[in-house]
């Protein structure tokens, strides 16, 4: 059930700070219960569902005047703040229904001509339908439940059952100008409703105050649960989205998803004309999952299409379903039917292509969500953020038809409007908007990514687009390192040096992010002491951390890159000491003079599967190993001041983590360069390779 989570004291605290402008106080409250509509992903899901207020104000003349304020395109209902609202004059809206027709694009030239601040976000494209009808405040919501009531066969006759006559039916008509018309012709028709079901598609309530219509929101969308749960025998949710991303069986999915994500990558490279375009991959497992993915009917209701029309640009309205049997017959079978999905997805684009004049150009056929039987749903998307978009949908989607089935049957709207909808010229715009980074959809893992270099690196990665992994044996560090970089970056926590662990921790970014692409081998630890007098136990760990963790790393991450099949980078801090030793430093130089002849062999081992292998060697990073104590010693050895003694190369400046970033990216960055060892040290002769 939903929570009604108006708070008074809250509301009250937002009127006092908007001041005493009635239409600034008005909005502050329509910005108020947004979030709270927001908050729960039951009732909007990214992005989905709108909210307005209409005020009046005066405008550079004084003249009073109506306006509408919106939400506007690039902000979510959880998140919404006053700009998210773009004031719309309202009359000019108004006198659009006397039109016989206006097209998307006129209507979207219309409403920016009408904004009170021309750099605003485009108005939602329901904007009309806000503007017509008469209420102070309208909520737009796509609730689960509701969902689950739009989509069943007979779904009017269970709108009056629930609700008697106090909503109203609107058939379904894609968002736009004719649907805004025929909300209001439907509202005019039973001006007493508290709300209205768009078939198909979702749910509006207004009121003339914030919490009327909220209340509203929240009391319908109960009802609508209390009635399915009776049709179903009792089954009941609290919320869909739960993101449970453990599957039972671990060994699977690390060896089932890098194979899909490379069969997609090559199905989206082609599309590009590129050998792979690589995805990012999003697991959801639990109960509910594992239900629903045994069901009999599984393959019927993948491609029954969408729980709201608006899910397409973000999911298809196909999914690709791998059976255990799939699964059990191989590699070749998991990259066949997705080559067999890309090619219904193109056969199905041509068909309605020629139904609506050949004017449309095919986007990328590669499934965007898949089934897999005893592993879980996976959303599948060019950066982490879309691949999870896809399964937060997948999930309620799930739940959605679950709930239609057990009620009566889930049945959404039909090819036809589902095509009219995804290749919709308003919807690929903001899409459009939405430029690719340069590592988007590249899935990037760093060891030592609590450290000064491994973190900055990680960063580094991030900001371009990369999905990140930090794998640390600091697990307080390495989960505070990842939560600063965002929620598409993984802690994985890891001693390197135990046995296994290496697989393990890839094994972990691959549940998670589906597979890998670049390895920034990078955890180290300078051990001090003059060899001859060290103790070899000290020295055999040593090797341990700074030579036999990276090997071990490279291992499991080539047997990554092989099942997926597009080639991969690894990347190795190598340290100058491997070409010039430090006096008690041999301990550290050996090892990494070892991971300096590592990068060579394993170039020369892998560069005819397009693995590339390079280096990175740094000198004098304020880093774990380079503490400000160690700095201050060695300054003062040498007769010099710290700052000094950091910028003693030939470039007088000192060297800093973010230096060692910019070199990896460059490096990862360099298609056609491997067994490679860039030097990062300011200017080092007697470390220089050449």
């Amino acid at each position: 059930m939903r929570q009604n989570r108006w708070n008074d004291k809250e509301a009250e605290a937002r009127l006092r700070d908007a001041g005493n402008h009635p239409a600034d106080q008005a909005l502050a409250l329509r910005v108020y219960s947004s979030r709270l509509i927001g908050a729960d992903p039951d009732l909007v899901m990214h992005g989905g569902g709108n909210t307005s207020v209409k005020v009046e104000r005066e405008n550079l003349f004084g003249q009073r005047q109506r306006v509408l304020h919106v939400k506007g395109s690039g902000w979510d209902l959880d998140t919404l703040e006053a700009p998210g609202l773009p004031g719309v004059r309202l009359d000019p809206l108004l006198k659009m229904r006397e039109l016989g027709a206006l097209s998307d694009e006129d209507m979207v030239n219309m409403q920016r001509s009408n904004l009170l601040d021309s750099g605003a976000p485009n108005p939602s494209v329901e904007t009309l339908l806000h503007a017509f009808l008469p209420h102070t405040f309208i909520d737009h919501t796509h609730a689960t439940a509701f969902l689950a009531l739009a989509n069943l066969p007979a779904a009017e006759a269970a709108i009056a059952e629930i609700f008697g006559d106090r909503l109203a039916v609107v058939p379904y008509i894609m968002p736009g100008f004719a649907l805004a018309k025929k909300a209001a012709e439907v509202f005019e028709a039973n001006p007493e409703v508290e709300g209205l079901v768009l078939l198909q598609h979702g749910h509006f309530t207004f009121g003339e105050t914030a919490r009327e219509s909220y209340d509203r929101v929240i009391e319908h969308t109960n009802l609508v649960e209390e009635w399915l749960e009776k049709q179903s025998g009792g089954r009941r949710f609290e919320t869909t989205v739960k993101r449970s991303r453990t599957a039972a069986d671990r060994e699977t999915v690390s060896r089932v998803l890098p194979v899909l994500r490379g069969a997609v990558g090559r199905v989206r490279g082609a599309r590009h004309g590129m050998t792979s375009k690589p995805v990012v991959m999003d697991v959801r497992t639990g109960p509910e999952i594992d239900a629903f993915l045994s069901r009999t009917d599984l393959d019927d209701l993948a491609v029954r299409g969408v729980a709201s029309p608006d899910h397409v640009i973000r999911t298809k309205g196909q999914r690709l379903v791998l059976t255990r049997d799939d699964i059990a017959a191989g590699d070749e079978r998991i990259v066949e039917k997705t080559e067999a999905f890309a090619d219904a997805y193109k056969a199905l684009f041509e068909r309605q292509n020629a139904r609506v004049g050949g004017t449309k150009v095919l986007l990328e056929p590669h499934p965007c969500v898949a089934w897999i039987e005893g592993l879980g749903i996976v959303g599948i998307g060019k950066d982490a953020s879309a691949a999870s978009a896809a399964s937060d949908i997948s999930e309620q989607t799930v739940e959605v038809m679950s709930q239609g089935e057990a009620a009566g049957g889930f049945h959404p709207i039909g090819e036809d409007d589902l095509f009219d909808m995804e290749y919709w010229s308003l919807e690929q715009a903001k899409l459009a908007k939405a430029a690719d980074k340069p590592f988007g959809g590249r899935i990037v893992a760093v060891t030592g990514g609590a450290g000064a270099i491994g973190l900055a690196t990680a960063k580094a990665f991030a900001r371009e687009g990369a999905a990140v992994a930090l794998i640390d044996f600091d697990r307080e560090a390495c989960e505070k390192a990842a939560a600063f970089i965002g929620g598409n970056c993984l802690a994985v926590v890891a001693d390197l040096t135990a046995k296994g662990a290496a697989d393990a921790a890839i094994r972990s970014v691959t549940e998670r992010f589906g597979g890998l692409d670049v390895l920034v081998s990078n955890a180290g630890a300078a051990v001090q002491g003059n060899l001859l007098e060290l103790d070899e136990e000290k020295l055999r760990a040593s090797f341990e951390l700074n030579f036999f963790s990276h090997l071990a790393m490279a291992r499991a991450a080539a047997g990554v890159f092989r099942l997926q099949g597009h080639g991969g980078q690894m990347l190795f801090n190598v340290s100058k000491q491997a070409v010039n030793p430090g006096k008690g430093f041999g301990a550290y130089g050996l090892p990494k003079a070892a991971t300096f002849f590592l990068v060579r062999q394993l170039a020369l081992e892998l560069g005819g599967e397009g693995i590339r292998v390079n280096g990175v060697n740094a000198d004098r990073i304020r880093s774990g190993l380079l503490t400000d104590e160690f700095i201050s010693s060695r300054a003062e050895a040498r007769g010099v001041t710290a700052s000094d003694y950091m910028a003693g190369n030939l470039l007088r400046s000192e060297v800093e983590a973010h230096h060692v970033a910019d070199a990896f990216v460059a490096l990862a960055k360099s298609d056609r360069t491997t067994a490679h060892v860039i030097t990062v040290d300011g200017g080092n002769i007697e470390a220089a390779l050449r």
